[in-house]
């Protein structure tokens, strides 16, 4: 059974499509790629997936159970995890206390439950150093991490990363891909719209391309970029 099922999901803000009835099946444990130019509507599948825009029409289902009509924290609460292209972290907390937030709201558990999970977090992620430093200091690298570290303390079956490797320098970059890895290791679904695309290459099985809020194909990395179609849209060359 797949994890997330949209059937014929459509959106649009006036006269414009954003969503053109898009349909997609991810598997349990599954790790998909999202690419297209800028406007394509990558973000705006995302906020469709994750609730923070409501369907027109078509259909959202997450672990087999139908949310299309309900709330993003609903959807974290069902184990839908997300993190932001421009992270938002609570500047005035600590890397620590931003985590246990994350994880008592997103589990509906106490911080006491989830502070040993948090913990292990930190660690995973690179953090645990920075772990009573204030948000607000934290490089971009940091704070990178610190947003993939905040949707994992929700302890999400899917995980959504929205260009997380964007910014950063080819070392960091490697150290992020690394952190992902692990966590798909161990089981949990990603969806990552990603530019950089070596770094998207080396943890997904499939890549969906989107164009104008279409899906133009989906298949194995080596399958899409070798694509005539796609490198004319996405990449702007003519093959």
């Amino acid at each position: 059974m797949p994890i997330l099922q949209l059937d014929n999901v459509s959106k649009s803000f006036g006269a414009l499509v954003v969503a053109d009835a898009i349909s997609l099946s991810v598997e349990q444990g599954e790790a998909l790629g999202v690419i297209g130019p800028n406007g394509a509507g990558k973000s705006t599948l995302f906020n469709l997936i994750n609730g923070n825009l409501s369907v027109a029409s078509g259909s959202v289902s997450f672990d087999g159970k139908d949310v299309t009509s309900i709330s993003p924290m609903q959807r974290c609460l069902a184990g839908m995890g997300r993190t932001f292209q421009i992270p938002q972290p609570f500047e005035r907390l600590t890397v620590y206390e931003n985590l246990l937030v994350a994880g008592a709201f997103g589990s509906q558990a106490s911080e006491n439950d989830v502070a040993g999970i948090c913990a292990d977090i930190l660690v995973e992620t690179g953090l645990i150093a920075k772990a009573n430093v204030q948000a607000s200091s934290l490089t971009l690298l940091e704070r990178k991490r610190l947003e993939l570290a905040r949707a994992l303390a929700t302890q999400p079956k899917l995980l959504l990363l929205d260009e997380i490797a964007g910014g950063l320098t080819e070392g960091e970059c490697q150290q992020l891909v690394a952190t992902i890895k692990r966590v798909h290791g161990r089981g949990v679904a990603i969806i990552w719209i990603e530019h950089v695309l070596h770094a998207l290459t080396a943890v997904v099985e499939r890549i969906l391309v989107l164009n104008f809020g279409r899906v133009i194909g989906v298949g194995t990395p080596q399958t899409i970029m070798s694509s005539q179609e796609v490198r004319e849209i996405y990449l702007g060359m003519e093959v």
